[in-house]
């Protein structure tokens, strides 16, 4: 079944489904999902992690690890990494099954509407699917707000709004500068210490992602040179490649949303209906990269960078250099329709 917001987080609280799937383009999103999942079961209870490639082969495994008992006879979970409908084998006998005891939670990534994965999980009331979209710009404070209070940090709207867009809108990226940030001010939930202009300025927080944010930019407007360097930049640094699809998925989708009411009204009105949606000084390089897509290219670099996600999960390293080589080929597109 489908689920929206409140609905998921109740049955993550008092999980009866025998499954929760939980897809969409914000995996850390979905990360985050499956962790309240663990925190409901407690610590003390065992874990299973599975992964697609092991349930493609042996599409029965899920379901008798969801039957079986801990060897230690406490609470017991699994968690599966899948990239797409390779598992629905296994999901499908999971939900068949006479019986599964130990619930689970399956992070899917970006699945398309005619997934046989998600149409197994929407019809079988067993189930409960949810899809993870990257947050908005409009959703910027609150976000991170409600992300540093757990961590002792209170933090002013103008420094939530920094973060955000430091790290390009990623929760695991604004999650990790939120950790680094509350270590450095010795802040706990129980001892919260404001952060401000200066905490963030000296722990450099999102000075990578600020780079990430300029190679972005630089694909879509064409700028090859600069996206090479900024790609170099970035492998020298370490930066998490995962991290970076997701900053470039994100991008995409918020100038999909933008283009089509561009076609529908006119590219003027879009812009000036984005609101705060838009932050004020990405206007011009959106704009720009606007004039270059077509929403229907647009769609097909959705689905692009959506395979270029599955690959960069299941290829390690390899899966980076493809993706590199995959935002140099859309630069090339974009400099040709300049």
């Amino acid at each position: 079944m489908k689920a929206d917001k409140g609905t998921i987080e109740r049955a993550l609280a008092k999980p009866q489904a025998r499954c929760f799937l939980l897809y969409g383009p914000d995996e850390a999103g979905s990360r985050a999902l499956a962790d309240r999942l663990a925190t409901t079961m407690g610590s003390e209870a065992e874990r299973i992690d599975l992964d697609g490639s092991t349930l493609a082969k042996d599409p029965a495994l899920l379901a008798d690890e969801a039957a079986s008992s801990s060897l230690f006879g406490g609470a017991r979970y699994i968690r599966v990494r899948a990239n797409g409908d390779e598992i629905t084998d296994a999901v499908e006998a999971l939900l068949e099954a006479p019986q599964a005891g130990n619930p689970v939670a399956i992070i899917a990534g970006a699945l398309k509407p005619a997934s046989k994965l998600l149409k197994l999980a929407l019809a079988s009331p067993d189930a409960l699917a949810f899809a993870s979209y990257l947050p908005e710009a409009r959703d910027a404070v609150p976000l991170v707000i409600g992300m540093a209070q757990p961590l002792g940090l209170k933090v002013a709207p103008d420094i939530a709004r920094r973060i955000f867009d430091a790290c390009a809108g990623d929760r695991a990226v604004i999650g990790r500068e939120l950790e680094k940030l509350a270590l450095f001010l010795d802040a706990a939930e129980a001892a919260p210490k404001p952060l401000d202009a200066a905490a963030l300025e000296a722990v450099g927080a999102g000075e990578g992602e600020s780079s990430t944010a300029a190679l972005i930019d630089a694909v879509l407007t064409g700028a090859i040179r600069q996206a090479t360097e900024e790609l170099v930049q970035l492998s020298s640094a370490g930066e998490d490649g995962v991290a970076l699809l997701r900053a470039t998925l994100r991008r995409l989708l918020q100038l999909a949303a933008l283009r089509s009411e561009a076609d529908r009204t006119s590219l003027a009105a879009a812009m000036d209906g984005a609101g705060k949606s838009l932050f004020w000084k990405d206007k011009p390089v959106v704009e720009s990269e606007l004039r270059r897509w077509t929403s229907a290219e647009l769609a097909t670099l959705v689905d692009r960078m959506t395979s270029a996600q599955a690959q960069l999960l299941a290829s390690g390293n390899a899966g980076s250099v493809l993706f590199s080589q995959e935002l140099l080929t859309v630069a090339r597109q974009a400099q040709r329709r300049s």
